[in-house]
């Protein structure tokens, strides 16, 4: 922090009730694992709690039926994860600036007719091709590529390396992270006789809708003639791979590692956890989640939870392996009742 704040001060940002020294002076935030004698910490997810008896923070975010820490001192919130990002929020306006370039800087490059609002910064070695549109207040970082006829919204953050090739469309307030490639061709090829591989022209783009966040090294492909579209408030984590044609609603969540094929649709509030994988030509209904390395082969026309693969309601994918853990326990009670009378034989 840029300076110590005390707990009386944290408490007024976010609200809660004071438990012990409401003078205790807060230098930083930290995990409760992790945190000092001068760090505040929280608790949200009661498996937890058993770091909460050992921290060493000085003070800690806590739920009202929650145990207080050795220290003493603490805040009771209904919702210690909320409190927290209320104050990381508040923290990271006493920052300096992301970054310290304004306006267009002279080392970046500026094709004649691109269309500037105001506000906008074009950091050092950036290229911004000819007929694109940058909207107000939006931060171009260094090294990243905006390709022709591509646009961007208002008060968007473009992080450096960042590649948006030609007729990309993006909306307002929406962050890239570092290495994401938007726009990238759709991989489809047509093979001949002899077996060679004759690549398929992608004609189509890439529409991001308003504050979506896409992360670091994520591919979006362009569409072969229409476009991929990624709606409003969806979130995409880092290595994700998104194909062709793909058409994904508002407010979804893609984790890490995941890939959804060619031409497929997830509706609005769809969550796909880690490294799950979706085939092409596939829809997923709203208010779908599916677990960590689940396979989704087939349409999902019932919301609710799966996992596995193939794919099953995560009961039943729970169920399953007891089931299959209990059955391997009871064959290998059985192979050594078998095979122990045998060598006795």
């Amino acid at each position: 922090m840029s300076r110590p704040f005390s707990l009386a001060e944290i408490q007024q940002v976010i609200g809660g009730e004071i438990v012990g020294n409401r003078d205790l002076l807060i230098f930083g935030v930290a995990g409760l694992e992790e945190a000092g004698a001068q760090e505040l910490s929280f608790l949200a997810n009661p498996r937890y709690a058993s770091h909460l008896a050992k921290t060493a923070a000085g003070a800690v975010i806590i739920p009202p039926d929650a145990s207080l820490p050795p220290s003493g001192n603490a805040i009771k919130h209904e919702n210690p994860s909320l409190a927290f990002q209320k104050l990381i929020e508040a923290y990271k306006k006493t920052l300096p600036p992301m970054s310290h370039f304004k306006g267009i800087h002279p080392l970046a490059f500026v094709a004649e007719g691109v269309a500037l609002g105001l506000n906008v910064t074009i950091s050092p070695f950036a290229v911004i091709e000819k007929g694109a549109k940058i909207g107000d207040g939006t931060f171009v970082g260094s090294h990243t590529y905006v390709g022709p006829q591509a646009t961007v919204g208002k008060e968007c953050w473009i992080h450096p390396h960042v590649t948006l090739r030609e007729g990309v469309i993006v909306g307002d307030r929406v962050i890239l992270q570092p290495g994401a490639v938007i726009g990238s061709c759709g991989f489809g090829y047509l093979t001949d006789g002899e077996g060679k591989h004759k690549k398929l022209d992608q004609l189509g783009n890439v529409t991001l809708g308003d504050d979506v966040e896409i992360g670091a090294n994520t591919t979006i492909d362009r569409a072969r003639f229409a476009t991929t579209d990624i709606g409003a408030g969806t979130k995409v984590d880092n290595l994700v791979q998104i194909a062709h044609n793909v058409w994904i609603g508002k407010h979804c969540i893609l984790v890490s590692g995941t890939a959804v094929a060619g031409s497929s649709k997830l509706e609005d509030h769809v969550i796909l956890m880690g490294r799950v994988a979706v085939n092409g030509h596939l829809t997923i209904v709203s208010q779908t989640r599916v677990a960590a390395c689940g396979v989704v082969q087939k349409t999902i026309r019932e919301s609710g939870d799966y996992g596995g693969f193939p794919l099953v309601p995560i009961k039943t994918f729970h169920r399953n392996y007891v089931v299959a853990k209990e059955l391997g326990k009871r064959i290998q009670d059985l192979e050594k009742e078998v095979y122990g009378k045998k060598s006795k034989e």
